[in-house]
């Protein structure tokens, strides 16, 4: 008793209350990182890792304030998905989904928004001068239509149709009306193995993932089917 009175002595009454203090805190930090954690699973598709919708949404609208006409909103569908879960079963067509989400991040960057809007549709808006347009759809194309090798040594054949819309050529800055029209270029060219970049027509689809296609005057710029 008289060591713990000594002790309680030599560190003053200010010591005993910062290191009282402490065990609460610590508990709060841990409790405070976890629900971080929480929140950021609630954020992002738990397959894909991309962002989901509502998220998605608010940073691609902070893209389109930031950059302008020098922003591009590209959608993204995959074909002929409903065979690969047919073919090879759902692990392989997750996996498919995995590795579709991965490139797209890998193609967009970090600073773009990247998202998983349901099923087998992406949706990516970035930075992209109007200069850069052709070569980076194209590549991205190209990625899209590289195999996916599963884990048993598998190899699926995947392929996926892109649209794609600007500020500067359909002349707004709404994500919604931009991802709208880059919907509906996208469908005027799917199967084609091609990207269709949106002209001011195709912002009169009636809404996104309309399935309206046939749109003339079109660039169509990737890979030939």
């Amino acid at each position: 008793m008289d060591s713990v009175l000594r002790t309680s002595g030599r560190f003053g009454p200010r010591t005993l209350l910062i290191t009282a203090a402490a065990v609460p805190l610590t508990g709060w930090v841990v409790h405070a990182v976890a629900l971080h954690k929480q929140l950021a699973a609630t954020r992002k598709d738990p397959l894909t890792g991309l962002l989901r919708r509502d998220t998605y949404t608010a940073r691609a609208c902070r893209l389109l304030a930031r950059h302008g006409d020098d922003t591009a909103v590209v959608m993204i569908d995959a074909d002929h998905f409903k065979a690969v879960n047919d073919d090879f079963g759902h692990p392989a067509g997750d996996a498919v989904l995995a590795a579709t989400a991965a490139r797209l991040t890998a193609w967009a960057g970090p600073r773009a928004s990247v998202g998983r809007l349901g099923g087998d549709e992406f949706a990516v808006v970035l930075e992209l001068p109007a200069g850069r347009l052709e070569q980076r759809l194209a590549q991205l194309v190209r990625m899209l239509h590289t195999p996916v090798v599963l884990e048993d040594g598998r190899t699926i054949d995947v392929a996926a149709s892109v649209g794609a819309a600007t500020p500067r050529a359909v002349g707004s800055r709404d994500l919604s009306l931009l991802q709208r029209a880059a919907d509906a270029a996208l469908y005027d060219g799917k199967h084609s193995g091609r990207a269709i970049v949106a002209s001011p027509s195709h912002t009169t689809v009636p809404s996104i993932n309309g399935r309206r296609a046939g749109r003339p005057g079109t660039a169509t710029w990737g890979r030939a089917a």
